[in-house]
């Protein structure tokens, strides 16, 4: 073998006593708990790097000096790890080899801990590209499966384990000659092997190829799926725990292969779900989550509903650990200072212009802020968690017919006498609320006053999980008479905002943010109570909450709108606001949810806002100009300079809109004296899509408000727009279209119809094109036409279709006027272009409800020119295809 040889001569490396001594010294003082001592042995490990022979120090440490303690020597095997990560490639022949056969000869160290590092060892040297270079690695550690040693077996599985974790895809690729068709069948044979912790190692190893639809494994799949039905009911957990991983991937990749067995799988998943092992009941629970999703889902559950429900419910308890570890004992936190990684970085969403609609004005796109969410900072993902969540969709999957498997359970937690039960009950109806609302209403009218009760609960996570459940059938308790159920919820809802508990000030905060955009004006006559009691929590909160809190305001500007306009508002609004904004340094991230609620505010107050414009504007203007400035210096030397956080200029760009829109022709002296327009003219081409989509909202905001001074700047900034309507990024699409139709209403566009008409024209008739998108384009294309009705005409009968009907179900406004008058003169210019679809032009004009006389004119002219055109008999027969309310609507209101 030629294994012999290369050993003899790696053997002839010896370490220095004396460097071995001093190394010893440094891994025993970096268990040291004192960070300066910490520090140092960093940077003595770092020069030490500069050996070429330290690496084979720290193998032999970890391989061959059995006299040390395992801590130790793991920790020399993890530095090594480290430099390999960093300076793989600067390693000389020979470390490189000694240290691939030392890890081989010691896989199966008899200490686990040292196998674990060894593997890892291995493993990150296979990731640096080396699985090419190391040719005899895989069959050298499937050969070690076969040893007799258990150590052996167990540390190279372990190793496998891990290769297969971080190098699936290349496993699958040529560039190796495909060692997976030996590898898997391999890893099957062991499914049965007499070590639970050898099993669960092959099933984990077979597991990492499931998603992928590997072809070695798809040729092996029913063997597979067989082995796996035999570990079913394995004592390991580990193993247990696998094994239900396998099933959860099969199911969306192999459906076809479960379904005969599905009866027998759903009932072993039940058991699964109620496993004493958390882990074990987790992995089993995003089967039901998976299942919801697939569209056989509805027949093969509905007989197992009876038994699923409750064990669903029964793991939305809290654990013993949960309560322990969110502090449920402690029912009042309010002066503890928040620790800073409780705080989840926000992401800050910028400007989409939108259009409103007749039927209710909530736009489609914005419910991603409803998962079930109340207890994020201790454990992300838990069983609690995941029934849940499955609980939710399986609502949505059932709808109603859930309620039947339902209601008895609520019954008896609703009103159960211990409060972790009583707490879980609240949770369930929360989770059902978007699936069964239709079901649920009959029981609202008792249950919405019993969990307005709850708000006073004694146990604090109570209160909070009862925050979250109300929030879900806001909609239903604002379409009810306001004295009957809104006002109480309000009122208790606000006591909550200034509980003594951290946890239940967030889940008020958060509630009563969702109940504002339900009920908009409906909070109007309130406002001097809710203001009140927003402001005061802002000399109450923590860090954390005073983040959720500036939302929770931004959102009552945007629901109320102008009637927060009242110098008795704003003067209890402001200070606070204005304090924090000067006490926030111009590099601190919470000036993100404070420049966001801010430009709320500005647009509800308008001129109300005027007083305070000033500073506000100044400061955007320098966080644009100071990020922009720090971009460049990074691009020019990235090794001197970081890269700037782009968000503070967007988040600027935003308020600067939001100061634009609520002050109007207001701002107009604040741009003459800046230089805001050549600082956007730089933010309309930055590589990052969301300040482009944030500059061209502005850009749009600075025409209606003050066009004189934007207006110097068009012929740089059109083909800049021109380039940018690319549908790949849709919000920066959607906005420079619509800055293009604001300006179009401005000026002259003749020059400019060539830069932006033809890209108009295709996103319009792109399949799958958003909604919001196909409006702003329409009402973009429908302006141009007015401004320059002989350039755009010609192409009438490239768009008319999908221009009416995406314009037909827009509410009446200033824009809809413009946009259907440019169509009303492009017809008359090209009458021929709207033949073919006229019967979707007659449907779009009744979508108006009451149009100005003039347009009313054109209308009428354009309707009775076609009847006059075609005649009586063939108008007749072509208003027969209408559908009797468009008849009816254009002969009522057209006489035609």
């Amino acid at each position: 073998m030629v294994w012999d040889r290369q050993t003899k001569m790696e053997y002839e490396w010896k370490p220095d006593e004396q460097g071995l001594q001093q190394i010893l010294q440094l891994l025993k003082e970096s268990q040291s708990p004192d960070t300066t001592i910490q520090r140092t042995v960093q940077q003595k490990l770092e020069q030490l790097n500069q050996y070429p022979d330290f690496n084979n120090y720290l193998i032999f440490v970890l391989t061959k000096l059995k006299s040390e303690d395992e801590p130790t020597r793991s920790l020399s095997g993890l530095i090594l790890k480290n430099n390999v990560k960093a300076h793989f490639q600067n390693f000389p022949n020979g470390v490189t080899d000694f240290i691939k056969s030392e890890c081989l000869n010691n896989i199966g160290d008899s200490s686990p801990l040292i196998r674990a590092t060894v593997g890892i060892l291995i493993t990150t040297i296979a990731s640096k590209g080396e699985l090419q270079n190391w040719p005899d690695l895989l069959p050298k550690l499937c050969s070690l499966l076969d040893s007799e040693d258990y150590n052996t077996c167990e540390g190279a599985f372990g190793a496998l384990q891990k290769i297969c974790e971080d190098s699936a895809e290349i496993l699958d690729s040529d560039v190796l000659d495909r060692p997976l068709n030996i590898m898997i069948p391999k890893f099957l044979q062991f499914f049965k092997h007499s070590s639970p912790k050898i099993r669960s190692h092959a099933v984990a190893c077979v597991n990492q190829f499931i998603i992928s639809r590997t072809q070695a494994l798809m040729l092996h799949i029913d063997s597979f799926i067989e082995n796996l039905f035999a570990l079913a009911g394995d004592e390991e957990p580990e193993v247990r725990k696998n094994v239900c991983r396998a099933l959860v991937m099969l199911l969306e990749v192999r459906m076809d292969r479960l379904l005969p067995h599905m009866h027998n799988i759903v009932e072993y998943m039940l058991q699964r779900t109620q496993d004493q092992d958390e882990n074990v009941a987790l992995e089993a629970c995003e089967f039901w989550l998976t299942l919801a999703e697939q569209p056989i889902c509805k027949d093969v559950l509905v007989r197992h509903l009876p038994k699923l429900i409750p064990v669903l419910v029964n793991g939305m308890k809290y654990s013993d650990i949960d309560i322990i570890l969110l502090k449920g004992d402690v029912e009042e936190d309010e002066t503890i200072p928040d620790s800073e990684q409780d705080i989840r970085p926000r992401f800050h969403r910028s400007r989409t212009v939108a259009q409103q609609h007749d039927e209710d004005g909530i736009e489609e796109e914005d419910d991603d802020d409803d998962e079930i969410d109340d207890d994020d900072t201790i454990s992300d993902w838990n069983l609690r968690k995941c029934s849940a969540a499955a609980l939710d969709v399986l609502a949505n999957v059932y709808r109603d017919e859930l309620l039947p498997h339902i209601l008895p359970l609520l019954k008896e937690l609703l009103f159960h006498h211990e409060w972790v039960v009583k707490e879980s009950g609240i949770l369930v109806l929360g989770a059902i609320a978007e699936g069964c609302m239709q079901g649920m209403i009959p029981y609202l009218p008792e249950l919405i006053p019993h969990l307005i009760q709850c708000l006073s609960d004694k146990k604090a996570l109570v209160r909070s999980i009862t925050c979250w459940t109300l929030s879900r059938y806001a909609h239903w308790v604002v379409s009810q008479p306001p004295d009957t159920y809104l006002k109480p919820l309000m009122t208790e809802l606000l006591k909550r905002i200034l509980d003594s508990n951290k946890r239940v000030q967030e889940a008020a905060c958060s509630a009563f943010a969702t109940l504002e955009e339900e009920a908009c004006t409906e909070l109007v006559p309130y406002l001097a109570y809710i203001l009140d009691t927003l402001v005061f929590a802002f000399s109450k909160y923590q860090h954390k909450n005073l983040l959720i809190l500036y939302d929770a305001i931004g959102t009552l500007a945007d629901s109320v709108g102008h009637h927060l306009n009242k110098p008795e508002y704003i003067q209890m609004l402001m200070p606070p606001l204005i304090q924090k904004w000067n006490m926030l340094k111009d590099e601190d991230k919470d000036l993100f949810p404070l420049l966001e609620c801010l430009s709320s505010v500005a647009t509800a107050l308008q001129s109300g806002f005027l007083p305070y414009c000033e500073p506000v504007y100044q400061r955007c203007v320098n966080l644009v100009q100071k990020t922009l400035a720090q971009a460049m210096l990074n691009n020019a030397q990235p090794d001197q300079y970081e890269a700037p956080d782009k968000d503070f200029m967007i988040v600027a760009l935003d308020l600067l809109s939001g100061l634009a829109e609520g002050l109007g022709g207001n701002i107009e002296q604040l741009v003459a004296r800046s230089n805001i327009l050549t600082l956007m003219y730089q933010c309309m081409q930055d590589k990052m899509p969301e300040v482009r989509q944030s500059s061209f909202a502005l850009l749009g905001d600075l025409t209606k408000a003050c066009f004189q001074h934007v207006k110097p700047c068009i012929a740089d900034f059109m083909p800049i727009l021109g380039t940018n309507l690319n549908p790949e990024f849709i919000s920066v699409c959607n906005n420079a279209t619509w800055a293009i139709g604001e300006i179009s209403i401005q000026m002259e566009m003749q020059p400019y119809i060539p830069m932006v008409l033809h890209q108009l024209v295709e996103i319009i008739n792109r399949p799958n094109t958003p909604k919001t998108l196909l409006e702003n384009t329409a009402i973009t294309i429908g302006r141009l036409g007015y401004v320059c009705p002989q350039e755009v005409a010609p192409m009438l009968q490239q768009f008319i279709r999908p221009w009416c009907t995406s314009l037909r179900n827009i509410r009446d406004n200033e824009e809809k006027d413009s946009a259907f008058r440019g169509i009303c003169t492009m017809i008359s210019v090209n009458p021929s272009g709207v033949i073919q679809d006229f019967i979707f032009f007659c449907d779009a004009v009744a979508s108006w409800i009451n149009p100005k006389d003039d347009l009313r004119d054109m209308f009428c002219k354009i309707l009775h020119g076609f009847k006059n055109q075609v005649g009586d008999e063939n108008w007749r027969r072509f208003s027969d295809q209408f559908p009797l309310p468009l008849k009816e609507r254009l002969a009522a209101f057209y006489g035609v």
